[in-house]
Protein backbone atom coordinates (compact mmCIF):
# COMPACT_ATOMS: atom_id res chain seq x y z
CA UNK A 1 0.00 0.00 0.00
CA UNK A 2 1.09 3.38 -0.64
CA UNK A 3 0.46 4.41 2.92
CA UNK A 4 3.53 1.74 4.16
CA UNK A 5 5.55 3.71 1.41
CA UNK A 6 5.60 7.10 3.30
CA UNK A 7 4.17 6.81 7.10
CA UNK A 8 8.63 7.30 7.45
CA UNK A 9 8.32 10.22 7.52
CA UNK A 10 7.07 13.18 9.09
CA UNK A 11 5.11 14.27 6.04
CA UNK A 12 3.97 10.62 5.19
CA UNK A 13 2.21 10.33 8.52
CA UNK A 14 0.58 13.66 7.93
CA UNK A 15 -0.82 11.84 4.66
CA UNK A 16 -1.80 9.18 7.07
CA UNK A 17 -3.41 10.96 9.32
CA UNK A 18 -4.86 12.70 6.76
CA UNK A 19 -6.33 9.67 5.22
CA UNK A 20 -7.49 8.27 8.85
CA UNK A 21 -9.39 11.30 9.87
CA UNK A 22 -11.30 11.64 6.81
CA UNK A 23 -13.44 8.87 7.11
CA UNK A 24 -14.88 9.98 10.91
CA UNK A 25 -16.42 12.76 8.92
CA UNK A 26 -17.28 11.80 5.73
CA UNK A 27 -19.73 14.36 3.36
CA UNK A 28 -23.21 12.79 2.52
CA UNK A 29 -24.03 12.64 -0.95
CA UNK A 30 -26.68 10.83 -3.45
CA UNK A 31 -26.21 8.49 -5.99
CA UNK A 32 -26.17 8.93 -8.90
CA UNK A 33 -23.18 11.96 -8.30
CA UNK A 34 -20.86 13.95 -9.97
CA UNK A 35 -18.17 16.37 -8.89
CA UNK A 36 -15.73 17.99 -10.32
CA UNK A 37 -12.97 18.52 -8.19
CA UNK A 38 -9.34 19.59 -7.58
CA UNK A 39 -6.62 18.69 -4.74
CA UNK A 40 -4.40 21.78 -4.08
CA UNK A 41 -0.32 20.59 -3.87
CA UNK A 42 0.57 21.28 -0.83
CA UNK A 43 -0.63 19.96 3.19
CA UNK A 44 -1.49 16.33 2.78
CA UNK A 45 -5.41 16.54 1.66
CA UNK A 46 -8.72 13.70 1.57
CA UNK A 47 -12.08 14.20 0.83
CA UNK A 48 -14.51 11.03 1.52
CA UNK A 49 -17.75 11.01 0.25
CA UNK A 50 -20.89 9.43 2.16
CA UNK A 51 -23.63 7.41 -0.02
CA UNK A 52 -26.35 4.88 0.72
CA UNK A 53 -26.88 1.39 -1.67
CA UNK A 54 -29.43 -1.04 -1.91
CA UNK A 55 -28.49 -4.85 -1.82
CA UNK A 56 -28.03 -6.08 -5.57
CA UNK A 57 -27.08 -2.36 -7.34
CA UNK A 58 -23.93 -2.03 -8.85
CA UNK A 59 -21.81 1.10 -8.16
CA UNK A 60 -19.83 2.64 -10.81
CA UNK A 61 -17.05 5.22 -10.30
CA UNK A 62 -15.50 7.00 -13.11
CA UNK A 63 -12.51 9.37 -12.53
CA UNK A 64 -10.51 11.26 -15.17
CA UNK A 65 -8.08 13.34 -14.35
CA UNK A 66 -8.47 16.90 -16.48
CA UNK A 67 -5.90 19.32 -18.05
CA UNK A 68 -3.43 16.86 -18.60
CA UNK A 69 -2.99 15.95 -14.69
CA UNK A 70 0.04 13.93 -13.67
CA UNK A 71 -0.82 13.37 -10.18
CA UNK A 72 -2.14 10.01 -8.46
CA UNK A 73 -5.28 9.73 -7.16
CA UNK A 74 -5.90 6.95 -4.96
CA UNK A 75 -9.81 5.84 -4.46
CA UNK A 76 -10.67 3.82 -1.31
CA UNK A 77 -14.50 1.92 -0.76
CA UNK A 78 -15.00 0.88 2.36
CA UNK A 79 -18.45 -0.37 4.26
CA UNK A 80 -19.83 1.15 7.65
CA UNK A 81 -20.42 -1.77 9.81
CA UNK A 82 -21.71 -0.25 12.84
CA UNK A 83 -19.49 2.54 13.09
CA UNK A 84 -16.40 1.29 11.64
CA UNK A 85 -15.41 1.56 8.14
CA UNK A 86 -14.75 -2.06 6.53
CA UNK A 87 -12.25 -1.63 3.72
CA UNK A 88 -13.65 -3.10 0.51
CA UNK A 89 -11.70 -2.25 -2.50
CA UNK A 90 -8.62 0.14 -3.86
CA UNK A 91 -8.32 1.68 -7.14
CA UNK A 92 -5.70 4.10 -8.63
CA UNK A 93 -5.80 6.73 -11.81
CA UNK A 94 -4.54 4.36 -13.83
CA UNK A 95 -7.84 2.52 -13.34
CA UNK A 96 -10.12 5.18 -14.14
CA UNK A 97 -12.94 3.05 -13.99
CA UNK A 98 -14.20 0.74 -11.11
CA UNK A 99 -16.99 -0.25 -8.81
CA UNK A 100 -18.95 -3.01 -6.84
CA UNK A 101 -21.56 -4.90 -6.40
CA UNK A 102 -23.61 -4.05 -3.22
CA UNK A 103 -23.78 -7.69 -1.47
CA UNK A 104 -25.78 -5.48 1.29
CA UNK A 105 -28.27 -2.47 1.64
CA UNK A 106 -25.91 -0.33 4.10
CA UNK A 107 -23.91 2.91 4.03
CA UNK A 108 -20.43 3.16 1.96
CA UNK A 109 -17.49 5.44 1.56
CA UNK A 110 -15.23 6.79 -1.33
CA UNK A 111 -12.25 8.23 -0.15
CA UNK A 112 -10.21 10.23 -2.75
CA UNK A 113 -6.43 11.47 -1.81
CA UNK A 114 -3.60 12.19 -3.96
CA UNK A 115 0.34 11.10 -3.56
CA UNK A 116 2.22 13.13 -1.39
CA UNK A 117 3.80 16.42 -2.83
CA UNK A 118 1.02 16.73 -5.80
CA UNK A 119 -2.55 17.90 -6.77
CA UNK A 120 -4.49 18.46 -9.45
CA UNK A 121 -8.00 18.25 -11.32
CA UNK A 122 -10.17 15.68 -11.89
CA UNK A 123 -13.49 14.42 -12.84
CA UNK A 124 -15.73 11.94 -10.54
CA UNK A 125 -19.30 10.64 -11.83
CA UNK A 126 -20.81 7.87 -9.72
CA UNK A 127 -23.83 6.01 -11.05
CA UNK A 128 -26.41 2.86 -10.56
CA UNK A 129 -26.60 0.47 -12.28
CA UNK A 130 -28.35 -3.24 -11.48
CA UNK A 131 -25.96 -6.26 -10.90
CA UNK A 132 -27.48 -8.20 -12.92
CA UNK A 133 -29.60 -8.19 -16.50
CA UNK A 134 -33.02 -8.14 -16.82
CA UNK A 135 -34.79 -11.34 -17.26
CA UNK A 136 -37.38 -11.06 -20.00
CA UNK A 137 -36.22 -10.62 -23.35
CA UNK A 138 -37.39 -8.07 -25.79
CA UNK A 139 -39.11 -4.38 -25.09
CA UNK A 140 -42.74 -5.17 -24.13
CA UNK A 141 -41.96 -6.65 -20.69
CA UNK A 142 -43.06 -4.34 -17.55
CA UNK A 143 -42.58 -5.01 -13.85
CA UNK A 144 -46.25 -4.70 -12.38
CA UNK A 145 -46.40 -6.25 -8.80
CA UNK A 146 -43.53 -5.83 -6.83
CA UNK A 147 -41.67 -6.99 -3.71
CA UNK A 148 -43.72 -7.24 -0.50
CA UNK A 149 -47.05 -6.45 -1.84
CA UNK A 150 -50.18 -8.74 -0.45
CA UNK A 151 -51.44 -11.82 -1.19
CA UNK A 152 -54.11 -14.21 -0.74
CA UNK A 153 -55.80 -11.62 1.44
CA UNK A 154 -52.48 -10.61 3.87
CA UNK A 155 -51.94 -13.74 4.43
CA UNK A 156 -48.54 -13.55 2.59
CA UNK A 157 -46.38 -11.50 1.02
CA UNK A 158 -44.84 -11.22 -2.39
CA UNK A 159 -41.03 -12.73 -2.92
CA UNK A 160 -40.59 -11.25 -5.83
CA UNK A 161 -41.19 -8.75 -8.77
CA UNK A 162 -43.89 -10.01 -11.45
CA UNK A 163 -42.91 -9.23 -14.88
CA UNK A 164 -45.36 -8.93 -17.65
CA UNK A 165 -45.09 -9.57 -21.09
CA UNK A 166 -46.80 -11.43 -23.91
CA UNK A 167 -47.18 -15.46 -24.16
CA UNK A 168 -43.91 -17.13 -24.76
CA UNK A 169 -41.90 -14.13 -24.71
CA UNK A 170 -38.36 -15.51 -24.28
CA UNK A 171 -37.22 -15.59 -20.54
CA UNK A 172 -33.25 -15.25 -20.14
CA UNK A 173 -30.72 -16.17 -17.59
CA UNK A 174 -30.04 -12.65 -15.79
CA UNK A 175 -25.91 -13.63 -15.13
CA UNK A 176 -23.85 -16.68 -16.15
CA UNK A 177 -24.57 -19.39 -13.70
CA UNK A 178 -25.74 -23.25 -13.85
CA UNK A 179 -29.13 -24.85 -13.33
CA UNK A 180 -30.32 -26.23 -10.36
CA UNK A 181 -33.72 -27.77 -10.40
CA UNK A 182 -36.39 -27.75 -13.29
CA UNK A 183 -40.16 -28.30 -11.53
CA UNK A 184 -43.78 -28.41 -12.89
CA UNK A 185 -46.22 -28.01 -9.75
CA UNK A 186 -47.35 -26.09 -7.00
CA UNK A 187 -47.99 -22.40 -6.82
CA UNK A 188 -45.16 -21.20 -9.48
CA UNK A 189 -46.47 -24.00 -11.94
CA UNK A 190 -43.56 -24.62 -14.12
CA UNK A 191 -40.36 -23.45 -12.86
CA UNK A 192 -37.07 -23.09 -13.12
CA UNK A 193 -34.00 -22.46 -10.26
CA UNK A 194 -30.80 -21.11 -11.72
CA UNK A 195 -27.35 -20.88 -9.37
CA UNK A 196 -25.31 -17.58 -10.22
CA UNK A 197 -21.84 -17.89 -10.81
CA UNK A 198 -19.66 -16.54 -8.19
CA UNK A 199 -22.27 -15.39 -5.52
CA UNK A 200 -24.48 -16.84 -2.89
CA UNK A 201 -27.72 -16.19 -4.83
CA UNK A 202 -30.12 -18.04 -6.55
CA UNK A 203 -32.86 -17.19 -9.53
CA UNK A 204 -36.52 -18.47 -9.25
CA UNK A 205 -38.50 -18.14 -12.82
CA UNK A 206 -42.15 -19.36 -12.46
CA UNK A 207 -45.28 -18.86 -14.23
CA UNK A 208 -43.25 -20.23 -17.45
CA UNK A 209 -45.43 -21.47 -20.61
CA UNK A 210 -42.27 -24.11 -21.38
CA UNK A 211 -38.93 -24.86 -19.65
CA UNK A 212 -35.75 -24.96 -21.99
CA UNK A 213 -33.45 -26.32 -19.69
CA UNK A 214 -32.74 -29.18 -17.72
CA UNK A 215 -31.29 -29.25 -14.50
CA UNK A 216 -27.19 -29.35 -14.24
CA UNK A 217 -26.87 -27.58 -17.30
CA UNK A 218 -24.46 -24.33 -16.96
CA UNK A 219 -25.74 -21.21 -18.68
CA UNK A 220 -24.43 -17.72 -20.04
CA UNK A 221 -26.01 -14.37 -19.40
CA UNK A 222 -28.82 -13.80 -21.68
CA UNK A 223 -29.26 -17.83 -22.80
CA UNK A 224 -33.12 -18.41 -23.26
CA UNK A 225 -34.15 -20.85 -20.44
CA UNK A 226 -37.87 -20.62 -21.00
CA UNK A 227 -41.40 -18.87 -22.05
CA UNK A 228 -43.32 -16.55 -20.03
CA UNK A 229 -46.81 -18.24 -19.41
CA UNK A 230 -49.13 -18.14 -16.31
CA UNK A 231 -48.88 -21.90 -15.19
CA UNK A 232 -49.80 -22.77 -11.40
CA UNK A 233 -51.19 -20.30 -9.53
CA UNK A 234 -51.62 -17.61 -12.20
CA UNK A 235 -53.68 -19.75 -14.56
CA UNK A 236 -56.53 -16.68 -14.48
CA UNK A 237 -53.78 -13.70 -14.52
CA UNK A 238 -52.36 -11.98 -17.79
CA UNK A 239 -49.04 -13.88 -18.57
CA UNK A 240 -46.16 -13.28 -16.46
CA UNK A 241 -42.52 -14.44 -15.01
CA UNK A 242 -42.43 -14.00 -11.27
CA UNK A 243 -39.07 -12.95 -10.80
CA UNK A 244 -37.10 -14.17 -7.32
CA UNK A 245 -34.09 -14.36 -5.39
CA UNK A 246 -32.81 -16.65 -2.55
CA UNK A 247 -29.88 -16.32 -0.26
CA UNK A 248 -29.28 -18.82 2.35
CA UNK A 249 -31.07 -16.69 4.43
CA UNK A 250 -34.17 -16.82 2.70
CA UNK A 251 -36.08 -14.31 -0.25
CA UNK A 252 -34.48 -10.55 -1.19
CA UNK A 253 -35.54 -7.96 -2.87
CA UNK A 254 -35.13 -8.52 -6.72
CA UNK A 255 -35.65 -5.48 -7.81
CA UNK A 256 -32.55 -3.18 -7.03
CA UNK A 257 -30.88 -6.32 -8.97
CA UNK A 258 -32.57 -5.98 -12.29
CA UNK A 259 -33.84 -2.44 -12.50
CA UNK A 260 -32.81 -1.48 -15.56
CA UNK A 261 -34.32 2.18 -15.39
CA UNK A 262 -31.07 3.81 -14.74
CA UNK A 263 -30.57 7.69 -14.10
CA UNK A 264 -27.90 9.53 -15.54
CA UNK A 265 -25.25 11.47 -13.51
CA UNK A 266 -25.95 15.27 -13.21
CA UNK A 267 -24.79 17.79 -15.69
CA UNK A 268 -21.58 19.27 -13.74
CA UNK A 269 -20.15 23.14 -15.47
CA UNK A 270 -16.85 23.59 -14.31
CA UNK A 271 -15.97 26.76 -12.39
CA UNK A 272 -12.72 28.26 -11.27
CA UNK A 273 -11.55 26.89 -7.67
CA UNK A 274 -8.49 28.47 -7.47
CA UNK A 275 -8.61 30.94 -4.57
CA UNK A 276 -11.26 30.95 -1.49
CA UNK A 277 -14.92 30.87 -0.80
CA UNK A 278 -16.64 33.57 1.14
CA UNK A 279 -20.15 33.41 2.62
CA UNK A 280 -22.27 36.15 0.82
CA UNK A 281 -24.15 36.55 4.35
CA UNK A 282 -25.59 33.98 7.26
CA UNK A 283 -27.56 31.65 5.42
CA UNK A 284 -29.96 29.21 7.27
CA UNK A 285 -29.87 25.36 7.09
CA UNK A 286 -27.76 22.41 7.07
CA UNK A 287 -25.56 22.92 4.39
CA UNK A 288 -24.50 26.28 5.20
CA UNK A 289 -24.35 25.90 8.65
CA UNK A 290 -24.73 29.26 9.31
CA UNK A 291 -21.07 30.58 7.58
CA UNK A 292 -19.90 33.97 8.96
CA UNK A 293 -19.07 36.14 5.72
CA UNK A 294 -15.66 36.51 7.65
CA UNK A 295 -14.74 32.81 6.77
CA UNK A 296 -12.67 31.73 4.32
CA UNK A 297 -13.52 28.27 2.88
CA UNK A 298 -10.68 25.87 0.21
CA UNK A 299 -13.13 24.84 -2.62
CA UNK A 300 -12.40 21.03 -3.39
CA UNK A 301 -15.40 20.47 -5.75
CA UNK A 302 -18.57 21.86 -7.86
CA UNK A 303 -21.28 19.58 -8.21
CA UNK A 304 -24.76 20.57 -10.16
CA UNK A 305 -25.57 23.34 -7.73
CA UNK A 306 -23.25 23.63 -4.88
CA UNK A 307 -19.49 23.90 -4.11
CA UNK A 308 -17.88 21.11 -1.66
CA UNK A 309 -15.57 23.41 0.22
CA UNK A 310 -13.17 22.90 3.13
CA UNK A 311 -13.99 25.44 6.53
CA UNK A 312 -10.42 26.26 8.89
CA UNK A 313 -10.86 23.83 10.93
CA UNK A 314 -11.20 20.84 8.01
CA UNK A 315 -14.57 20.08 8.11
CA UNK A 316 -16.28 19.35 4.96
CA UNK A 317 -19.61 21.32 3.92
CA UNK A 318 -21.85 21.89 0.67
CA UNK A 319 -22.75 25.56 -0.29
CA UNK A 320 -24.89 26.53 -2.70
CA UNK A 321 -23.56 28.47 -5.18
CA UNK A 322 -26.19 31.62 -4.54
CA UNK A 323 -24.86 31.68 -0.88
CA UNK A 324 -20.77 31.93 -1.60
CA UNK A 325 -18.40 34.39 -4.12
CA UNK A 326 -14.52 33.16 -4.89
CA UNK A 327 -12.11 35.31 -3.50
CA UNK A 328 -8.75 35.52 -5.14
Amino acid sequence: MYADKVDDTPEGRQWVTASTNILLTPHMVSLPYRQIGVFPAGSPRALALQFTARRGEHINFDIAKKNNSAFTLYADVYKLQGKEPFHLLAADTTSAEFGFDAEEAGTYILRLQPELFSGGEYDLSVSVTPSLSFPVAGNKARAGSFWGVDRDGGKRRHEGVDIFAPKKTPVVAAADGFITRVDNGGLGGKTVWMRVAGKDISLYYAHLDQQLVESGQTVLKGDTLGLVGNTGNAKHTPSHLHFGIYTYGGAVDPWPFINNDVKGVPTVTSKDLQGYLQAKKITKGKKSDNLSTETKMIPLAVTHNSYVAELPDGKIIEAPFESVKMIK
